[in-house]
């Protein structure tokens, strides 16, 4: 049998020898501009979506793979369709690679965090096209290299934060850059997650593993710790240190996706806690406020702005009477009531989740974590002003996008989150993982040319993390 060291060598180096400058041509001669042959990493929760768009396409799934082969079964009967009928399962990603890597050509993968590093740089080593769920990575270490991979490799690649695609960002685009607001000075961003628990010590006691579950390949690169019913798998897991990166790395790559989409920020100069409550040496905690510091630059129009400042909202924090209040009721107190004041005086609230862009002109209103509905306030000002003109093409669609030009019909870099567009986008999120794990209060200077904080040690420690052995891939 092949080794998985030898194939990955192999067939990195093959895909990078077949492709022509701009676009992807590993494909296999007989589906080139017809259908996509893809694995599936995972498939269970956000997988389910990943196989409607796949049989939505027609394209064809030859291997998918879960730790959990009770969550199979979805899948077996779908091999009564013609395009899924060669389709094997797998429990260990590494295996599919060695025993049948060389039958697709593209990868879909949704897992817990931990493992999106791992499975992203098996696929990227062996020359597939990638599709993998955000965030794209669980940790800065991991963003930068998928990012030098992103550079170097012909390889098509999409974050799966499917709002990119949406109306509502193009329209945020919009706004800011036909100059309508002014310069923008701040964004505050709202979350209304967590929707698990977080905060909390580290689990006691053991049960039984499940018929089915490789609890083992479960914990994959993350230290091991013993199984414990419902508590991590299937969904808990992203409140958790080793495994998720809370509400922040959950909802931010949607939530603050207009943010880079329209504003062009670059790494960030700094990024700190303003406030946080429930830290835990295990979980992430039960709510905070975090601020990055981003320096001037140029709007993706090409045009000059100022430095600007994002805030994060997330989960509750302690009100005045020392009561657990959602972090959202600091914001309209830091931008202003005036702004918010409605013709009929009462105030506009703030959505649970999105975003308020401060100009120094108007202020612009964001209802959701996709853009869904974005209007200028005060609401007087947005009947005056109207809409903003149309400045940027529409999408045919996230995965449509992705499936284009893994076929050679659009260039590589035709997906709107491509890898190179996504993983800086991470890296910033995951400084902010960063600094919820050290001291609240001391403002963390980031240099991205040394990838390092200049002020904080301890805040470097968490760059980078440990992989249990057998684990720790680095993109060939």
């Amino acid at each position: 049998m092949t080794t998985r060291r030898s194939f990955l060598k192999k067939s990195s180096a093959a895909g990078l020898a077949a492709s022509a400058f701009g676009f992807p041509s590993i494909l296999h001669a007989q589906n080139k501009g017809d259908k996509l042959k893809i694995a599936m990493i995972g498939v269970g929760g956000i997988n389910g979506s990943h196989a409607g768009m796949i049989k939505g396409a027609g394209d064809i799934v030859m291997a998918y793979c879960d730790v959990d082969t009770s969550k199979f079964g979805n899948y077996e009967a779908n091999k009564a369709d013609p395009n899924w009928k060669d389709a094997k399962g797998f429990q260990d990603y590494r295996k599919m690679f060695d025993e049948v890597g060389k039958t697709f050509d593209a990868v879909m993968i949704g897992t817990p965090d931990h493992h999106h590093y791992p499975a992203t740089a098996l696929a990227m080593s062996a020359g597939k096209h990638c599709y993998t769920q955000k965030p794209l990575t669980h940790t800065v270490w991991e963003a930068r290299e998928i990012q030098k991979a992103a550079e170097s490799k012909k390889l098509v690649t999409q974050m799966g934060n499917h709002g990119h695609a949406n109306e509502g960002n193009r329209r945020i685009y919009e706004f800011v850059n036909s100059g309508m607001l002014g310069d923008i000075t701040e964004i505050h961003c709202v979350s209304n997650r967590p929707i698990w628990p977080q905060g909390g010590p580290r689990p006691t006691g053991e049960d039984a593993i499940p018929a089915g579950m490789d609890w083992d390949l479960w914990i994959g690169p993350a230290p091991m710790r013993p199984f414990k019913k419902d508590v991590y798998h299937p969904f808990n897991w992203r409140g958790f240190l080793d495994f998720g990166g809370g509400a922040l790395a959950d909802m931010a790559c949607h939530t603050m996706d207009s943010i880079f989409m329209s504003m062009n920020p670059g790494y960030p100069e700094a990024v700190e806690v303003i406030e946080v409550n429930g830290q835990s040496d295990d979980m992430f905690p039960t709510g905070c406020i975090l601020r990055w510091t981003f320096g001037p630059g140029k709007l993706p129009n090409g045009k000059d702005r100022p430095g600007f400042i994002v805030y994060w909202y997330d989960g509750k924090l302690k009100n005045e009477k020392g009561e657990d209040a959602l972090a959202l009721e600091r914001v309209a107190k830091a931008i202003g009531e005036e702004k918010l004041r409605m013709p009929d005086g009462s105030l506009q609230k703030i959505p649970t989740s999105g975003n308020v862009y401060v100009g120094t002109k108007e202020s612009l209103l964001v209802t959701g974590d996709y853009g869904d509905r974005s209007r200028i306030i005060p609401e007087v000002n947005m009947q005056k002003l109207g809409s903003p003109p149309k400045m940027l093409e529409r999408s045919i669609g996230h995965y449509q996008e992705w499936r284009e030009a893994c076929l050679g019909n659009k260039p590589l870099d035709f997906p709107g989150s491509n890898f190179k567009y996504a993983a800086p986008f991470t890296e910033t999120i995951h400084l902010g993982n960063v600094a919820q794990r050290v001291p609240a209060g001391k403002k963390l200077l980031w240099d991205a040319k040394a990838m390092a904080f200049t002020n904080s040690p301890e805040a470097n420690a968490f760059i980078t993390k440990k992989y249990r052995a057998g684990w720790e891939f680095k993109i060939s």
